[in-house]
């Protein structure tokens, strides 16, 4: 396979002639809309697919070098047996654009919480009416010995009715009668806190929605889920814990881009935007701690840093990642998936469209 690489872009290294070059990193907003994003993205659209045809290549992103100008992002598995001997193979430039390489380990659905982490505002069973941005999942999410959880992280409004916005893998992920004999299924109970953080016991919760299953995954390109809430269980405003209320309006996400999160293993956690139109390989189980149900291409994704799963970790899936203002920050996407260095979220605008939601918000 490595062979195969090698030869591949050494093509593209000796054959194509070089766009210009960007002397100093460009002025202006780096969004989709920025000449320079574009350019990368025109050659991302080329050479992704035939790069992640190799097994350790996990991804390709929209990002910048050292000198902070715009790159092609390769994202190569650090575990990798002949991780070396790929990063070699990479070339500085791909058809006149420069090529950055990440070493990451593999991208996982981020559903399974640890032990770890020191957001103990975020686990606390709140008194109702609750805020978001908390410890919650699927009430009968235990199988094969553990339980699992993950976040309730805001608030949409589909046709008037207000419901919580979590992902596909916290809420509905449980596709295999497996471990516990059961199937997530409309209209079963959505608790807070998670069973993670009740011991096991879902009598220490409390139940604050119904689940409404759309079936997101494996088909479409977002990991979105939600339950219609409950009356008097949820803060109306939507409030988030650490952030309070947001805007109804969205933002698009940009390179640099402040960004902030209320998650229910780290807590209330910053970082910025490190890659746009990023297509990445994910990995799903198919219930609380079980088997691998399937790997999942999703492309158009925000990257944003994740040093030592600082920002976003195991049990934070389902977190909305706003904008950093002090006052009604705008969303930016929801937060899903990562590795040790990275983390993903979908673009809000299009998690929104698929439910025909908007954000609550001020």
């Amino acid at each position: 396979m490595i062979k195969t690489l090698t030869k591949f872009v050494a093509s593209i290294a000796a054959g194509f002639a070089s766009l210009s070059a960007f002397a100093a990193p460009p002025a202006g907003v780096l969004d989709h809309a920025h000449a320079a994003v574009q350019a990368i993205m025109a050659v991302q659209a080329q050479e992704t697919g035939r790069l992640m045809s190799s097994l350790e290549i996990l991804g390709t992103a929209v990002g910048l070098d050292g000198a902070g100008n715009p790159a092609l992002v390769i994202y190569v598995d650090r575990d990798a047996e002949n991780v070396g001997d790929v990063v070699r193979s990479l070339p500085p430039r791909m058809r006149g654009v420069g090529v950055t390489v990440e070493l990451t380990d593999k991208f996982y659905a981020m559903a399974k919480p640890g032990s770890g982490g020191n957001a103990s505002l975020h686990k606390a069973k709140q008194t109702a009416p609750i805020q978001l941005g908390t410890s919650g999942g699927w009430r009968n999410d235990l199988a094969n010995g553990y339980c699992c959880g993950g976040t309730l992280g805001s608030l949409v409004s589909i046709n008037g009715v207000q419901h919580i916005l979590s992902n596909y893998h916290v809420l509905e992920a449980d596709k295999v009668p497996g471990g516990n004999g059961l199937v997530a299924q409309t209209g079963d109970p959505v608790i807070q806190p998670g069973l993670i953080d009740v011991g096991c016991n879902a009598a220490n919760a409390q139940n604050v929605a119904t689940l409404v299953v759309k079936n997101s995954l494996p088909g479409s390109n977002v990991d979105a889920a939600i339950a219609k809430v409950t009356p008097g269980m949820v803060a109306t405003d939507g409030s988030i814990l650490q952030i309070g209320p947001i805007s109804s309006q969205t933002v698009a996400a940009q390179l640099r881009q402040a960004v902030k999160k209320s998650g229910r293993t780290t807590g209330f956690t910053r970082s910025s935007v490190s890659g746009l139109n990023a297509t990445i390989s994910v990995t799903y189980d198919n219930e609380c701690a079980g088997g691998t149900a399937f790997t999942k291409t999703f492309t158009g994704q925000i990257v944003i840093t994740n040093r030592n799963s600082s920002f976003l970790a195991g049990g934070d899936s389902g977190s909305l990642m706003v904008e950093d203002v002090s006052t009604r920050p705008r969303a930016v996407g929801l937060l899903f998936a990562g590795s040790s260095t990275s983390a993903i979220a979908n673009p809000i605008n299009e998690v929104l469209a698929f439910l025909g939601a908007t954000m609550v918000g001020q």
